[in-house]
């Protein structure tokens, strides 16, 4: 003790002084702080607030919050498809293999998947792209899919959802500084893992629009516009492409993507094709294209030559198995030495879980015709893709029945992204609060009806334009009651700023 009784040990000095974290907002790694992702935002944490403060006994002028944000289908009441249940939880629990209640056509594709992991357990890892077995059945679904183009199941990589693939194949692209920073090319709007894991790599976002006045077809003028814009700044070394579009809804044909491969070709860009909608195309004169298909057909002066990763998930299509993460890329025309890179960069996470890749099998091998279980899971699939597309149907018909809501065709996706008129009144309103003018929109769409939709500044958007993002996963009584309420609260915020004559 000191003269004055005060404590010299170690522990009393600590004892009066905090000790400052080593991880504070101005050590943290600054392109984190840079990261944003609507479709998880603020709007969806006040969704939260909202739900708990009901269940809590809180009155609201709404009983439940219904949320819109995501394209959750299992949350949102999409039942799952029987046969890819029965085939992952035969792998999970083997002892099942023993009762008659399991198909045999179940058991033998989850026997078959077990023999291909260690000590025949899905508890094991697999090899860092996948269990082999399954990269064979995704190469053999692909050369189906695209009626004879050989695909090389060694070029298979099971990932874990589509978006660590993505994540994958930019962290290899990205590199260089100043000028020479890699530039990625993103349609606007775009889906916000894309701006994200360009902010987190600290690259240069390259932004080219789609043409919303053509239901989002993507324009080959504006490619070559936002390309030689930015090679002032930055050295473009990749174009993403989203087909079918998300927020958007579009089908691309297939002559925009062959201009979209001539383009690359010329520009010598790397395509990452975002492919997880592939089975959700529901306007009849739209048929899905794959950019590996479609690349083969242009001849071999181009398929042997532009490198391609396409990307496809458990997550979407008609079984919309979120949870399990499971997904797988593609990838032709790598660059040996790169490739040997990207196996090393995949091996540091190990594997993919084990049942996400047991459920992508099962999307790339059901049940076929002289299986037991193929009339349920036909029955099942159409079940749930034709309720897509009358709900796909009913979102475009309500929404463009409202004054100042316009709704371009949803074609394909989940999802419906309407313009909306907010009046200059409201645009001043939300201004002077400091946030974007749909955002305040949504804001208060939630407030007051307890719908929550993802204000379109998240994905991205023309100056002076405002939308919103909302699924169409709900079930058709909820979809109808919440577009119901979108109309009723769209023409009272019109009034409100004096819009509507």
């Amino acid at each position: 003790y000191d003269s004055e009784g005060g404590d010299l040990t170690s522990a009393g000095r600590l004892e009066g002084k905090l000790r400052e974290k080593t991880l504070t907002l101005d050590t943290l790694n600054p392109q984190v702080k840079a990261v944003e992702y609507a479709v998880r935002g603020p709007i969806v944490i006040k969704a939260g607030e909202i739900e708990r403060y009901l269940e809590e006994g809180g009155t609201k002028p709404f009983s439940e919050v219904i949320k819109a944000n995501i394209g959750d289908a299992h949350a949102m009441g999409q039942q799952p498809i029987t046969f890819l249940r029965q085939v992952v939880a035969l792998c999970t629990f083997p002892e099942l293999m023993d009762s008659p209640s399991f198909p045999e056509d179940a058991k033998w594709r989850a026997r078959r998947i077990l023999q291909g992991c260690g000590g025949h357990s899905l508890g094991s890892y697999s090899a860092s792209p996948g269990v082999e077995c399954i990269r064979k059945d995704i190469a053999a679904y692909i050369e189906q899919r695209d009626e004879g183009v050989p695909s090389d199941w060694e070029n298979i990589y099971l990932t874990t959802g589509a978006s660590d693939g993505i994540m994958t194949i930019l962290r290899l692209l990205v590199s260089g500084k100043d000028s020479s920073r890699t530039g990625v090319m993103i349609p606007i709007p775009q889906y916000p893992l894309y701006s994200a894991a360009i902010s987190e790599m600290d690259a240069v976002q390259v932004n080219y629009y789609l043409d919303e006045d053509n239901c989002w077809a993507l324009d080959i003028n504006e490619l070559y516009r936002a390309y030689q814009a930015a090679k002032l700044h930055c050295q473009p070394r990749v174009i993403c492409i989203i087909n079918p579009g998300n927020p958007t809804g579009q089908v691309q044909s297939k002559k925009c993507i062959e201009e979209v491969l001539h383009f690359a070709y010329e520009e010598n860009l790397f395509v990452m094709s975002d492919e997880v909608y592939q089975d959700n195309v529901y306007t009849p004169d739209c048929q899905f294209h794959s950019f590996k298909k479609v690349l083969y057909e242009m001849g071999p002066e181009y398929f042997n030559s532009v490198e391609l990763a396409s990307f496809h998930s458990t997550s979407k299509g008609y079984t919309g198995e979120c949870g399990f993460r499971g997904g797988y890329m593609e990838v032709i025309n790598m660059d040996p030495e790169v490739k040997a890179q990207m196996v090393k960069l995949l091996s540091v996470r190990l594997c993919p879980p084990l049942a996400g890749q047991a459920a992508m099998d099962v999307i790339v091998n059901p049940p076929q015709p002289d299986e037991h279980s193929y009339k349920q899971f036909r029955q099942e699939k159409s079940s749930v893709l034709g309720a897509l597309a009358d709900k796909a149907k009913l979102t475009e018909q309500i929404l463009n029945a409202v004054p100042g809501i316009k709704c371009n065709p949803v074609q394909g996706a989940m999802y419906a992204f309407p313009r909306i008129f907010i009046p200059p009144k409201a645009v001043e309103e939300a201004k002077a609060l400091g946030m974007q003018p749909d955002m305040f929109y949504c804001l208060r769409l939630l407030e007051e009806t307890g719908i929550c939709v993802v204000p379109g500044s998240g994905f991205g958007q023309k100056d002076g334009t405002y939308h919103f993002r909302m699924t169409i996963l709900p079930s058709i009584e909820k979809l109808k009651v919440l577009l119901g309420k979108v109309r009723d609260f769209h023409i009272r915020f019109l009034k409100e700023y004096s819009a509507l004559e």
